[in-house]
């Protein structure tokens, strides 16, 4: 965290230094039009924080918050009254209703979550969602995001990234995730940025490297913007090795993986039956059917489904 001066007697943190900037800052604060404002707050560094993200927080009636004892900390910090409630993934329907009220009558209401952007796999969507069903102004004040901070610094492809959230805890599901994204139609490599629990991080990297190859281009961003901020940059299997060597993973993490595009299929398969085509790859790798079907579907880029709905179609016209 950021050691940002707090005494009473200097100006508050975050406050422009000069008389004319912060005339301008605190004006925009008192002409604070109604509506719902989605504040991001700092991922780490509390000095990430914005003066805009300060003039809402600072004026707004009220501040709704997943975790009111986590922005307390941050609005003791930048010295900020505003009063607190709490909205969070179990309450947000039910609190949307009252806060939704308020916004009607003119309120200006910010929404925080913990850290980051608001409705980021974080609370928020719903609370939008209704305040614009509603005819309520919703205001976006940009600032830290874990997902686009580690996209920029990871080295991998830019111009097509898909942001996936948290994959599923449960292997089967998990591995199915994987399946479709390497199956889905690309013409170019492109990035998928999750975020994942410390303790399933080996597993999610054992999976990625069981779906694709050992030789998938990832990339572990941990702690990102604090103290221990890391990036691990390789093919999947060496990071899993380094990860793995050590007594344990702390931290938050957002993992990206560069998923290439479904390969074509080898020259001169094209008149080869689906069935000798799967005999081969058992034969040649050393697997069973279904995991010869799982490989030849990521090489045509089809689901697998369709590929085994194609194997049974084939296998009938030959009886």
């Amino acid at each position: 965290m950021s050691g940002l001066p707090t005494s009473p007697d200097v100006p508050a943190p975050g406050a422009p230094d000069s008389a004319s900037d912060r005339s301008e800052w605190q004006a925009h604060g008192a002409s604070l039009a109604p509506g719902l404002y989605l504040v991001a707050t700092p991922i780490g560094n509390l000095g990430d924080i914005t003066l805009r993200a300060l003039a809402v927080l600072r004026h707004a009636d009220r501040i709704a918050c997943e975790d009111t004892r986590q922005t307390q900390k941050l609005l003791n910090h930048f010295q900020i009254a505003t009063p607190t409630v709490s909205c969070h993934q179990h309450n947000e329907r039910q609190r949307a209703v009252e806060l939704v009220e308020s916004l009607k009558a003119g309120a200006r209401i910010a929404f925080v979550s913990d850290a980051g952007l608001p409705g980021i796999s974080d609370p928020g969507v719903w609370l939008a969602r209704e305040a614009i069903a509603a005819g309520v102004p919703v205001i976006p004040i940009p600032g830290a995001n874990a997902a686009l901070s580690a996209l920029v610094a990871s080295g991998l492809p830019t111009q097509a990234f898909h942001f996936a959230g948290f994959p599923p805890e449960k292997a089967g599901a998990r591995r199915t995730l994987f399946e479709e994204l390497a199956a889905a139609p690309a013409t170019a490599a492109r990035t998928v940025i999750f975020y994942e629990a410390p303790h399933r991080l080996l597993d999610t990297l054992a999976d990625l490297a069981a779906v694709w190859d050992p030789d998938l281009r990832v990339v572990v961003a941990r702690e990102l913007t604090k103290l221990h901020e890391e990036f691990l940059r390789g093919p999947v299997a060496i990071v899993r090795q380094e990860l793995a060597a050590r007594d344990r993973i702390r931290g938050e993490i957002t993992l990206l993986v560069e998923v290439p595009p479904p390969a074509a299929a080898p020259t001169g398969t094209a008149s080869e039956t689906l069935s000798a085509r799967l005999a081969r790859l058992q034969t040649e790798l050393g697997i069973d059917e279904k995991d010869a079907l799982k490989r030849l579907a990521r090489e045509l880029g089809q689901s697998k489904s369709d590929l085994y709905r194609e194997l049974q179609r084939e296998r009938a016209r030959r009886r």
